[in-house]
């Protein structure tokens, strides 16, 4: 009998590139709700989602069936932009629906780092300026314009020279702001910082950042890449803080588990990119007709289900089960993005192995090596939060 897990583990390590030391390699025959099954058919309960991307849930239904309907009828066609395609036309009207009216002008990309890309390049198009204003230990995507903006030096440093006249400032600090000036294109920021460990902002903070960008003329851009689609309790995040951006880039669950990325902002902004150049960004495979339909049937989903309101509640359920277990140092959440914060480093480099051993897939943050991740798709029910919790509770009792 041909082995074929052994056969596959030799051609992954073979043929795939590979990003860190020691990958996870296990391999998923198939995913359903908030399970992923291996080939032996042990389920593994998802606390990543793909990093916030299967909001809805694996394999649902409606998403599959928008997926292969539109492939039936067509797929690429032309470079994005130039063909009405109704996925996309239909999404963008819906999605716009959903935020501020002067968030109404989508440009399709295929990615979250790609949406910041195209994010910064309109504010300086915008405003005439260079200097990108990021914060510490904020995540913008790895290409070599938004890896000069990350805000850790481990990651950029095998890759400079990077972008010029950029600047970080701290999250939270009202001190930093004054950094921000009338030589500052653009200050972008996620509203709530995943990959520091879910780092919320102080009260007040995002209005004073407002305040800032509208006294010295300078774009301000929420990166809720991470943070959009229900993941924090609300749609989108700066809807929880009342703060408004002028663009928005989202990425991850806006495609209902297919790859997609957009910038949002006004018509005004967005038609910079027309002339002087004309093409001020393009992009082949950005707005795929496939990857839209999958968008626009997971958002009527969002829309119609009660999991977005339900976030919060769910995340209180794990939070009083795991809170005072002896491993455990501190929780910081915000609706179902969820950071478990240990008590050494070592308990927290140990446990996504132990995790797994019992059933369940999480993960690190880039910026925080204390802590372990839970962001479970969204329509997990209380029974999966109950049976993900047992087995997270065996993990932690087998760490020293």
């Amino acid at each position: 009998m041909v082995d074929r897990p052994h056969i596959m583990r030799d051609l992954f390590f073979s043929h795939i590139a590979q990003t860190s030391p020691s990958p996870l390699a296990i391999e998923i025959s198939k995913a359903k709700g908030v399970f992923m099954y291996d080939t032996s058919g042990r389920d593994i309960i998802d606390l990543v989602s793909g990093v916030s991307v299967s909001n809805v849930g694996h394999s649902n239904p409606e998403v599959v069936d928008a997926v292969v309907n539109q492939a039936k009828d067509y797929m690429h066609l032309m470079v994005y932009g130039e063909i009405i395609e109704s996925p996309q036309v239909l999404h963008a009207r819906l999605l716009t629906s959903l935020l501020p009216e002067t968030l109404n002008s989508v440009y399709y990309v295929n990615s979250g780092s790609e949406a910041n890309e195209v994010a910064i390049k309109l504010a300086k198009r915008a405003t005439g300026r260079r200097e990108i204003i990021s914060c510490i230990n904020s995540y913008h995507g790895s290409t070599h314009g938004v890896l000069s903006i990350m805000g850790s030096e481990t990651y950029k440093r095998a890759y400079r020279p990077l972008l010029p006249e950029t600047r970080q400032i701290r999250f939270n600090s009202t001190e930093d702001l004054s950094l921000i000036t009338e030589k500052s294109a653009c200050v972008i920021v996620e509203p709530v910082q995943g990959e520091a460990g879910v780092i919320v902002p102080s009260d007040g903070f995002l209005n004073k950042l407002r305040e800032r960008c509208n006294d010295t003329g300078t774009i301000l851009i929420f990166d809720e890449v991470q943070t959009g689609f229900g993941r924090t309790g609300s749609m989108f995040a700066f809807q929880k803080y009342g703060v408004v951006p002028d663009i928005i880039t989202l990425a991850k669950a806006l495609g209902g588990g297919m790859p997609l990325g957009a910038m949002v902002s006004s018509k005004k902004l967005t038609d910079l990119l027309t002339f002087s150049p004309v093409l001020g960004h393009i992009t082949t495979f950005g707005g795929h007709p496939v990857s839209c339909a999958a968008a626009l049937a997971s958002l009527k989903i969002l829309i119609r289900e009660s999991w977005i309101a339900e976030a919060d509640a769910k995340a209180d359920i794990f939070v009083e089960a795991i809170k005072n277990h002896r491993c455990v140092k501190e929780i910081r959440k915000c609706g179902l993005l969820i950071a478990v914060e240990l008590k050494s480093e070592e308990m927290a480099s140990g446990v996504i192995k132990l995790l797994l051993e019992e059933g369940v897939m999480s993960d690190w943050f880039l910026f925080n090596s204390f802590s372990f991740r839970i962001a479970p798709p969204l329509c997990i029910n209380k029974e999966e939060i109950e049976l993900a919790c047992k087995r997270i509770l065996i993990a932690l009792d087998k760490l020293n």
